[in-house]
């Protein structure tokens, strides 16, 4: 049984806006769609106390907020298989319960009860820092409106410890290219630190040439085997000069999606993200997938 794409909705137009990508990923991908909603009014009011009033005003409201994803999500693509489901918890629990039977989830930036000035909601933030599957959250086109990729262009965030033991986010990268026939911007950022830089002439530059040859070499060691399996993806191996958060930032610019690793350490409590990871979910300008890798 292929897994589902997971989604969260609460009926904002973030959410709405996650139903849209993630139904024409599912048809792009050729999986069920799967939408969730939290609620927690069975366990505040309690199944007999339900019983006995009739269907409460909050059951009421979560089973049309799904009813209606269900049907707009149909309409847009009437070949994906949509389930729905209303699970009583609160909604970070509810979506990092359901990664580990999910293919990726699918949020939007922020829900129903995010302050506009936030960059980012607390639960997609909790879910992208947590989940035991690849998240992907919609930031970019704050209009709220889904479309369908127009760049053509799939960007992988290459860290230093990728290689071809550490496949899972570069797998990831090069099938959401494959699927949606778009060219893999597989970038490595490098920076030569101020104390090795030199004042004979003679060698001027030749730390940075050794740090950006130290990049390549790690482009290659991690992209070998997966550009093998993956003939048909145009790669583009790119060695950029800069902080790996502004490197990519800038790469979000004109991409369809970005897609960057985080380690996930067993027994570890807290958000699992790291600096760059963070960064890109509150500032890029396109769809982040963060894809989890153990270790």
């Amino acid at each position: 049984m292929e897994l589902p794409l997971v989604v969260g909705v609460d009926g904002s137009e973030s959410s709405l806006r996650a139903v849209d990508w993630a139904t024409d990923e599912a048809a792009l991908r050729g999986v069920p769609l799967r939408l969730v909603y939290a609620s927690l009014w069975e366990r505040y009011e309690g199944a007999a106390l339900a019983e006995g009033v009739g269907r409460p005003s909050e059951q009421v409201m979560a089973d049309g907020i799904v009813e209606a994803a269900a049907r707009r999500a149909h309409r847009r693509a009437p070949e994906v298989k949509v389930t729905t489901d209303v699970l009583p918890d609160d909604a970070a629990s509810v979506l990092l319960n359901e990664a580990h039977t999910a293919a990726a989830l699918v949020v939007g930036s922020r829900g129903r009860s995010g302050l506009a000035e936030l960059l980012l909601g607390s639960v997609s933030l909790t879910v992208a820092g947590r989940a035991a599957c690849p998240v992907i959250v919609l930031r970019g086109n704050q209009d709220n409106q889904a479309r369908a990729g127009t760049h053509r262009r799939v960007v992988l965030g290459v860290g230093e410890k990728e290689g071809p033991h550490s496949t899972e986010v570069i797998r990831f990268a090069f099938e959401e290219a494959e699927a949606r026939k778009a060219t893999l911007d597989a970038v490595r950022a490098w920076r030569c630190p101020a104390y090795e830089s030199t004042d004979d002439p003679l060698h001027a530059g030749e730390p940075a040439r050794l740090h950006e040859q130290r990049a390549a070499e790690i482009l290659d060691s991690a992209l070998s085997k997966a550009a093998a399996e993956h003939p048909a993806v145009a790669l583009i191996r790119r060695t950029a000069e800069g902080s790996a958060r502004r490197v990519l930032l800038d790469a979000s610019d004109d991409a369809d999606l970005l897609v960057v690793g985080v380690r996930r350490h067993h027994g570890l409590a807290g958000l699992q993200l790291g600096r760059v990871a963070h960064t890109l979910l509150h500032h890029s300008a396109c769809p982040v997938a963060v894809v989890p890798q153990r270790g």
